[in-house]
């Protein structure tokens, strides 16, 4: 039969990829935690978004923030050396995806609420998240060294997110919602 808990956290404590272990509040498990929210709202979205180019898109980046991840724990000193990191080139990706679905909606001359369909919402709130990972990261780059290119792939998180979720909404036929000052 396979366990699927230890109990070592019962302290309060988790392990890295490091050497020893550390507080579960501590900036490091925060992020790491982040994260993990984020790979699992882009799950979700997945699940609930009907669009086969976006799906795909979404797995990657699935992929690429468990590579985040993985970077963030073996950040602490005398962490592990990982065989793979984020590539230089991951933010660019996204920056020619963003270009790419800006090509297929019309000029944004309003602010939206977040909503719409439900994977317009999903991706929404994918947004939010990747903006608060984000926060937690730099927050966590003035006590462990981070990979610049870790920082840069999560700012750009974002606008993906934004960029897809009024994809799909114009895809499936959902008028943007503007806030009222707008008028």
């Amino acid at each position: 039969m396979t366990v699927y808990y230890t109990g070592k956290g019962d302290e309060g404590e988790t392990g890295t990829m490091g050497k020893g272990r550390i507080k579960k509040d501590s900036k490091l498990a925060v992020a790491m935690g982040d994260i993990d929210e984020l790979n699992s709202i882009v799950g979700v979205a997945i699940a609930n978004t009907p669009d086969e180019r976006i799906n795909s898109l979404l797995k990657v980046i699935q992929d690429r923030l468990f590579m985040v991840g993985a970077e963030l724990s073996a950040s602490v000193e005398g962490g592990a050396k990982l065989k793979f990191a984020l590539k230089d080139g991951s933010a660019k990706d996204l920056e020619r995806e963003i270009e790419e679905l800006g090509l297929r909606l019309p000029e944004l001359k309003k602010f939206v609420l977040p909503g719409g369909s439900l994977s317009a919402s999903y991706l929404h709130l994918a947004r939010a998240v990747a903006r608060r990972a984000e926060r937690s990261v730099v927050a966590l780059s003035s006590e462990n060294r981070i990979n610049p290119t870790l920082m840069q792939y999560l700012n750009r998180l974002s606008s993906f997110f934004f960029v897809a979720a009024l994809y799909m909404n114009k895809k499936e036929g959902i008028e943007e919602f503007n806030p009222t000052y707008n008028d």
